[in-house]
């Protein structure tokens, strides 16, 4: 498998996790301790700590040792990727509605610029088609 769609595919597991997406959103305020992180969950420090090693797999945050405390900070290059990997699709979906709307104003315009009688015309037509059936 690809190095780049394996580190693609851990990232995403990672960002799975409501859990998980809140403590690096918290981490987008600066650097913290796993406590701090804990602080605003109903779960143990080490159900916290998972969480924090699965996010330290997919490289989105890194710790750091100061004496005995273990401060956890956010690592981007990861969300980069992602951010890459999403702008392609982004472009494809970007110039499939562009050409959408391209076609719905050219058609909006030969709509205004057809003749009235040719439009009641057929409405007459369906209607009597109807009443035949």
């Amino acid at each position: 498998m690809n190095p780049a769609a394996d580190r693609l595919s851990s990232t995403f597991a990672a960002l799975a996790d409501p859990t998980r997406r809140a403590i690096l959103a918290r981490l987008t305020l600066g650097e913290t301790t796993v406590g701090n992180l804990a602080e605003p969950f109903d779960m143990s420090l080490p159900a916290i700590s998972k969480h924090l090693k699965v996010l330290e797999r997919a490289g989105l945050i890194s710790r750091g040792r100061d004496a005995q405390r273990r401060p956890c900070r956010l690592a981007a290059e990861p969300l980069h990727e992602i951010a890459d990997w999403v702008a392609t699709y982004r472009r494809f979906w970007e110039e499939r509605f562009d050409r959408l709307e391209d076609y719905l104003r050219t058609a909006q315009q030969q709509s205004a610029a057809a003749p009235a009688s040719t439009s009641a015309k057929k409405k007459r037509t369906k209607a009597h088609g109807r009443k035949n059936k």
